[in-house]
């Protein structure tokens, strides 16, 4: 089942700026604040060294990017999650889909290379893998995508026919074609399946809430299309 939705409605789902699930994504871990803290030291170095080529000229200018340089261990994720939100709302069309998990299966995928030397003094590169769930996911229209993200404990209760929520994204009003898919939302085990957080959790679930009461012909006035009722196509 699919509800196409208002692009209001697809704006608060996917906010512009980060949300607080956003930058606790890339606020990372302590490599990653470390690699941060040290570009942040070393572009302030590079500003003071601006400031005494130019002899103190153009202080409001180098003390701006002075802040900048100097907090950007701070803003950065931010930057990266915003970054990413725009890339998700520069499709022009979205709809609500409902459908069920039709097969699960787990995988290792490659997410990185690390290059180190051994004890012989050899060039040694390392793979760094990763376990992840995949999960099938379609509806009676013959509408069939995957969604992949890293394998957590609580995903032992996905099973084969849960009901699963998302938002679908297309360049077509009449989503015939879909071009990316958000998180995935289990509402009957409360669960999240996802790599990276797109919706805001509170109104999805709220919508979600909305759409389990009004099943047989959900389309709220502020919040969906004043269109009838889609379906898509297998893609």
């Amino acid at each position: 089942m699919l509800i196409p939705i208002t692009r209001k409605k697809f704006e608060e789902l996917i906010p512009l700026t980060a949300t607080a699930d956003q930058y606790k994504y890339y606020w990372g871990k302590f490599p990653d604040i470390l690699q941060r803290v040290l570009i942040s030291v070393a572009a302030v170095v590079a500003v003071l060294i601006l400031r005494a080529i130019t002899g103190g000229r153009f202080e409001i200018i180098i003390a701006f990017l002075g802040a900048a340089a100097g907090l950007y261990w701070l803003w950065e994720p931010v930057y990266r999650a915003t970054r990413r939100n725009w890339e998700c709302r520069k499709y022009k069309y979205s709809g609500f889909f409902r459908g069920e998990v039709l097969d699960l299966f787990v995988t290792e995928e490659l997410i990185g290379k690390e290059e180190t030397v051994n004890k012989q003094g050899e060039l040694v590169i390392i793979e760094n893998r990763e376990r992840r769930i995949n999960l099938d996911i379609g509806d009676e229209t013959g509408f069939l995508t995957t969604v992949q993200a890293p394998l957590l404990r609580i995903h032992r209760s996905i099973r084969r026919g849960d009901v699963v929520e998302l938002l679908v994204m297309s360049n077509r009003p009449d989503l015939s074609r879909i071009s990316f898919v958000s998180d995935v939302f289990l509402p009957d085990n409360d669960l999240w399946v996802s790599d990276y957080p797109y919706v805001r959790k509170d109104i999805f679930m709220d919508v979600s809430r909305r759409l389990g009461q009004q099943s047989d012909g959900w389309r709220g006035e502020d919040n969906l299309d004043n269109e009838p009722r889609r379906r898509i196509r297998k893609f």
